[in-house]
């Protein structure tokens, strides 16, 4: 195994975590085939068991692109446990998350990859930097964003730094997270990461997170109420209570 500043610095393990992302995830891999070429990289679909065909659309995909893998799970199980079954599956020590809905665009990749190859750690795209921003979104969503990155702050004093650590689309180096032991039923995996994982330089890339065009947005209020409980956890879990 090469080390984290060799050659393989340059590869990278895409996963991309999917429930009912049928009418998206034909173009979201061609896109990240047109983004990366020329590159060595992976994309690792972890699927929950669509009802809508998602898995069988990436799996015929995967016949035409060899480096695209399939992952299908029995059932509904979540986006942070898919993450962590994607990550144990990923052949390369750079490791990306991003969404399927196309409101992460494929073509930030190489950008997170180039600053990564600066020797970064984390390096995430951000909406909050110079640059970067919200397209389509109410007053009342925004608000709620803003207030889940300022509850973030006050709980968890190791995000402070971080403009978005509630952002859903980054890369990092496996060595951040071996030994660490994530939650597999996490609300943000990033949250975790930045809280728990073991790094020292940490890069924001600016982007517009896009209105999404297909399918419906899984945010509600159950969503909301169960981030809050797992900040809360995060929180006492770093200061050694419960």
């Amino acid at each position: 195994m090469m080390s984290d500043r060799g050659a393989q610095r340059s590869s990278l393990s895409i996963i991309v975590p999917t429930y009912n992302e049928a009418e998206n995830i034909g173009e979201l891999i061609e896109r990240i085939e047109t983004s990366l070429k020329g590159l060595d990289f992976e994309v690792i679909v972890v699927d929950d068991s669509s009802p809508d065909g998602t898995a069988e659309i990436a799996e015929e995909l995967g016949r035409a692109y060899r480096n695209v893998k399939v992952i299908k799970r029995p059932r509904k199980m979540g986006l942070a446990s898919a993450a962590l079954e994607g990550m144990r599956e990923a052949k390369y020590r750079l490791i990306a998350v991003m969404d399927a809905d196309l409101q992460h665009p494929p073509e930030l990749l190489p950008k997170l990859l180039e600053r990564a190859k600066e020797g970064y750690d984390i390096v995430i795209a951000s909406r909050y930097v110079e640059g970067g921003g919200v397209e389509g979104w109410s007053f009342w969503r925004r608000l709620i964003s803003r207030g889940a990155t300022l509850l973030a702050h006050t709980l968890l004093p190791k995000t402070r730094g971080v403009k978005d650590p509630m952002s859903g689309f980054f890369v990092f180096r496996r060595k951040v997270v071996e030994g660490v032991e994530l939650n597999p039923t996490g609300y943000k995996l990033l949250l975790e990461v930045l809280v728990r994982g073991r790094y020292e330089g940490v890069a924001e890339v600016p982007y517009v997170f896009k209105a999404r065009r297909r399918g419906r947005s899984k945010l509600g209020l159950r969503e909301v109420f169960d981030y809050t409980v797992f900040l809360f956890k995060l929180m006492r879990q770093k200061r050694g209570v419960g």
